[in-house]
């Protein structure tokens, strides 16, 4: 949730009460899950409209959802303030969808009008943190996983002019006939899709060196590359997880030093308030 600096705005003055109550509105433990729940409605009413199309009670709650949701960047743009609310890019998703849903509601674009509508259902990932964590995951990842995606390409372009070359006059034109159709092919195979049956076999009946074709692009494609890529994107799911560990490590850290301080500072003044005392008994004594 973004953070906002309303306390120290002079400008609210009297206002203010009114921002706080909006503040605590919306940063209440409730208030999320209600919008999960208004989301998921929303899905179920765009499952029943391809049912019951035209219905006139679906549009009229589809209507009512819309204004909710603009209910709900309302209170969010006030409460959290413009600056928090669009420092995270998940709300400026959320803004963008309900604004794109408000500008075509009434239009004759009824195709984009339902693009709009399912677009409204992957307001579930920023509504609910697992969700959203694997997708802010996937995002970190992308630069790493650009290696393996053009290694992958690299591969697959291989296989490809192999399979053209060898291959294009043993079965139909769709499968080895050109580069594009290739790679459409191979990637039929690494996906395990009627592969052995529609595509090897007769090409092995033909070619009976075949085989090691397949084999050995399957090792490399599907299990070796595929794998990579699994775990690349594994590793940046738990390196937050991680960082949210050593976060945590360092702020006990502190707070020992800072106890150790405290104690520190509590022994001395005990220590200079004994030796005071001793200093007085001893004038005393005198």
């Amino acid at each position: 949730m973004p953070q906002t600096e309303y306390k120290n705005n002079k400008e609210w003055n009297g206002r203010g009460s009114l921002r706080d109550f909006i503040t605590k509105l919306v940063m209440h433990k409730y208030f999320q899950p209600v919008i999960i729940s208004i989301i998921l409605l929303n899905g179920l009413i765009i499952v029943s409209e391809t049912y019951f199309a035209g219905n006139s009670v679906l549009l009229a709650l589809d209507l009512i959802i819309v204004w909710i949701f603009v209910l709900e960047v309302l209170l969010k743009l006030v409460g959290y303030g413009l600056k928090g609310y669009f420092s995270d890019r998940w709300n400026i998703f959320d803004f963008l969808i309900v604004v794109a849903s408000l500008i075509f509601y009434a239009t004759p674009f009824v195709s984009i009008l339902r693009l709009i509508r399912v677009l409204r259902l992957i307001r579930l990932i920023p509504a609910i943190p697992a969700l959203r964590k694997i997708i802010d995951s996937l995002m970190k990842s992308i630069p790493a996983l650009t290696g393996i995606l053009g290694l992958s390409f690299l591969i697959f372009s291989i296989y490809a002019i192999i399979g053209t070359t060898f291959f294009s006059e043993v079965l139909p034109y769709e499968f080895f006939g050109s580069f594009h159709t290739a790679l459409f092919t191979l990637l039929q195979v690494v996906t395990f899709e009627s592969w052995a049956s529609q595509v090897a076999r007769p090409i092995i009946n033909e070619v009976p060196w075949a085989w090691a074709y397949f084999v050995s692009f399957i090792i490399i494609g599907a299990l070796v590359i595929l794998n990579l890529v699994v775990a690349v994107i594994l590793s940046y799911l738990g390196q937050d997880d991680e960082l949210e560990r050593e976060e945590k490590m360092e702020r006990l850290l502190r707070e020992n030093q800072e106890l150790k301080g405290d104690i520190q500072e509590i022994k001395q003044i005990i220590l200079d308030s004994y030796h005071k005392k001793n200093g007085h008994d001893q004038e005393n004594l005198k």
